[in-house]
């Protein structure tokens, strides 16, 4: 479990080390030797070595436990018609997560994953057994507040790091951040638009599946909050607080402690990626740990995974959230290990090799 601290300074996370570049080698070595073309397996062969490489081991362990933890909250931008659903639906959507209702419960049954759900920000009463690290009632609407004050922004990242700490002492071996919360992919393009230089107009999407109406009121509530942001961007805390929100912000949390923590994480879409770029800034080196579960249908998500230097692993145009399209990308990461783990050599398997 790492220490942090919050000084006038600026609120400071301990270093993370890098996944272990020996087991990557030996992966990628092995690799060239199971039974099969050299490289013919594309994409799984990279994610095998990575994984070898976040274990510290080669050939790696299969998982055993792999988590999903969906972090909900309201914005206060949504009570100004940038969704095509109210704010109470965050609330409602908690409640059948608990029943095992939603997409992310049944895409991880599949799976065989398991989901937490964490109110942060819900603006309404919750169930305990989800709220014990809420933090407030909605966040400010950013076009014309701040989200969060400092102090709000430090306990949701600590209540983030927390959750991890949970979740690896429990036993998870892989993570997956999911979101709940109408509105939130006003401030995630905010937030990725300030961290990547972007003009408004480039991350706007249409979230929810919103009108022409809501996507020029999406826009203009983005331009504002952007201009608002960008004085801050040197400070990942400052920018949580001012253009974030609280559930973002423990998502940021969360991340960088599974790296510090030495854990491997899939990426969701537009708002865990937004996340994930303050998290990069917060925790340098952090992304080593985290692979791209796909790429959101979200414009600002390609900006973010750039920004990130991460390819996705699928391409399905999936803009939900809740972890989905992480939990989708699950089972190849999961046959990735594997295959590096039980696959013949050539030696083994007394099969002649390339000339």
């Amino acid at each position: 479990m790492s220490t942090s601290e919050d000084t006038d300074a600026g609120f400071t996370f301990p270093p993370v080390a890098a996944p272990d570049g020996e087991a990557l080698l030996q992966a990628l070595a092995r690799l060239d030797t199971l039974t099969k073309p050299v490289g013919s397996l594309g994409t799984l062969e990279g994610v095998a070595a990575w994984v070898a490489s976040c274990q510290g081991v080669c050939p790696p362990r299969p998982f055993t436990r792999p988590r999903v933890v969906v972090f909900a909250g309201d914005h206060g931008i949504a009570k100004h018609g940038v969704s095509a659903y109210p704010s109470e639906v965050t609330a409602q959507m908690v409640a059948n997560f608990l029943t095992g209702g939603a997409a992310v419960n049944v895409l991880a049954t599949v799976a065989g994953a398991t989901v937490r759900v964490a109110d942060i920000a819900v603006d309404g009463d919750t169930p305990d057994v989800v709220s014990a690290f809420k933090v407030r009632r909605s966040s400010g609407s950013i076009d014309r507040e701040d989200a969060l004050t400092r102090e709000e922004a430090v306990q949701a990242i600590t209540a983030g790091m927390r959750i991890a700490d949970e979740e690896v002492d429990g036993g998870a071996d892989l993570l997956i951040a999911g979101d709940m919360g109408i509105g939130n992919t006003t401030p995630a393009a905010v937030l990725i638009a300030s961290l990547t230089g972007s003009e408004p107009v480039s991350v706007v999407g249409r979230g929810t599946g919103i009108d022409d109406a809501a996507w020029m009121r999406k826009t203009a509530a983005i331009r504002d909050a952007l201009r608002r942001a960008r004085k801050v961007i040197s400070d990942p805390v400052a920018l949580l607080a001012t253009a974030g929100g609280a559930d973002i912000a423990a998502m940021v949390g969360f991340l960088a402690q599974a790296a510090f923590r030495g854990v491997p994480v899939i990426l969701d879409g537009v708002v865990v990626g937004a996340a994930a770029v303050v998290a990069e800034e917060l925790a340098p080196g952090a992304r080593e740990w985290w692979k791209a579960g796909h790429r959101s249908a979200e414009p600002s998500h390609a900006l973010a995974l750039g920004h990130l230097n991460l390819q996705p692993l699928l391409e399905f145009d999936m803009r939900l959230g809740e972890g989905t399209g992480a939990v989708a990308a699950l089972p190849l990461v999961m046959m990735a290990t594997r295959v590096l783990a039980e696959m013949a050599t050539f030696d083994s398997a007394g099969i002649s090799g390339k000339e």
